[in-house]
């Protein structure tokens, strides 16, 4: 058993909402079983909901605690507040998980996740993070959720490759494909943030989720950021999840957001040089699929051309463009 799954006090389940009414129901019927073995306590922070988000939490699960940050203040802000009303609990919080709406976890999940935590690897670091295999909506199609840091050289060979078929070579491709990693405990270096636990240790070292990112990217720094300081993510395949999810995919306004903020995150870490290669290959790779008529990446390298949109700090998505 590791370190952190000896500790006392509850898990805090956190999960942050925006117009999540339709979503919230089918997840807070999951939590039981995905929480089985775990003394746990749910932490919803809404951010000003314009649906029954509010009141769908107060009917389902009257026990929650319920932050309402009374205006759309982004995902990472919505952590960072279920994360200070988890502080305040007499005795605190042994481990966190981080949740979207649109999760429903396997029967056992958490414990297997939370188990994982501040296991030693052989370079003297620890499991700061442990993500579970994610399934699409079928429940059988496996979602590649693993990824490598982002570099030039991974961008450019997304943007020539595509990214399934630059995923087989690690030089290539942030994106890991290969089979093999999904089947054992792996190491990434950042994971898909539909759901992760988080040790209490690295949350200490690592401090707030960064508002900067108003969505996308804010997991991807997180997880970069807790590696920088001996906290690794990993995937334990003995835990998983059925994720909803995927508007990013279809959504110009969304999918616009990801790119710039990818681009934002590579300037944060590696400064100027870098970063304009960095951009010059994801513009590569944007304008070559809005070539194709992908109207995603059409708005998206029409952004990334724009340096107003480059230098600003991102904001809410208008909801003409969702």
């Amino acid at each position: 058993m590791s370190q952190q799954s000896a500790g006392t006090g509850p898990i805090a389940v956190l999960v942050v909402t925006w117009n999540s009414a339709a979503v919230l129901p089918e997840f807070l019927e999951s939590l039981p079983e995905g929480m089985a073995g775990l003394d746990w306590r749910l932490v919803v922070a809404d951010n000003d909901s314009a649906d029954d988000t509010v009141g769908v939490v107060k009917a389902l699960a009257p026990d929650a605690t319920l932050v309402q940050t009374g205006r759309n203040a982004g995902y990472a802000a919505g952590v960072n507040a279920a994360l200070g009303a988890a502080a305040e609990w007499d005795g605190g919080y042994r481990a966190v998980l981080v949740c979207n709406p649109d999760i429903r976890m396997r029967p056992g999940c958490a414990r297997t996740l939370v188990e994982a935590l501040g296991a030693p690897l052989p370079d003297g670091a620890r499991v700061g993070i442990s993500v579970p295999l994610l399934y699409e909506v079928d429940r059988r199609t496996l979602v590649h959720s693993l990824r490598r840091e982002p570099s030039v050289t991974r961008a450019f060979g997304e943007a020539v490759l595509g990214n399934r078929r630059a995923g087989r070579f690690p030089r290539w491709s942030e994106l890991v494909t290969d089979p093999g990693a999904y089947t054992r405990a792996t190491r990434a270096d950042w994971a898909t943030g539909a759901l992760m636990a988080l040790s209490r240790e690295c949350i200490e070292v690592c401090g707030a989720w960064d508002e900067s990112f108003f969505l996308y990217s804010e997991e991807t720094e997180y997880c970069l950021r807790a590696g920088d300081r001996g906290h690794a993510t990993c995937l334990e395949p003995a835990a998983s999840a059925v994720h909803i999810g995927g508007d990013s995919r279809v959504s110009p306004g969304l999918w616009t957001l990801l790119t710039l903020n990818r681009v934002r995150l590579h300037h944060r870490r590696h400064g100027a040089w870098a970063t304009t290669a960095f951009w010059a290959a994801v513009l590569l790779r944007e304008t070559s699929r809005a070539a194709l008529g992908k109207a995603p990446s059409r708005a998206a390298a029409a952004a990334l051309l724009s340096p107003w949109r480059l230098r600003r700090r991102p904001g809410p998505v208008p909801r003409a463009q969702l």
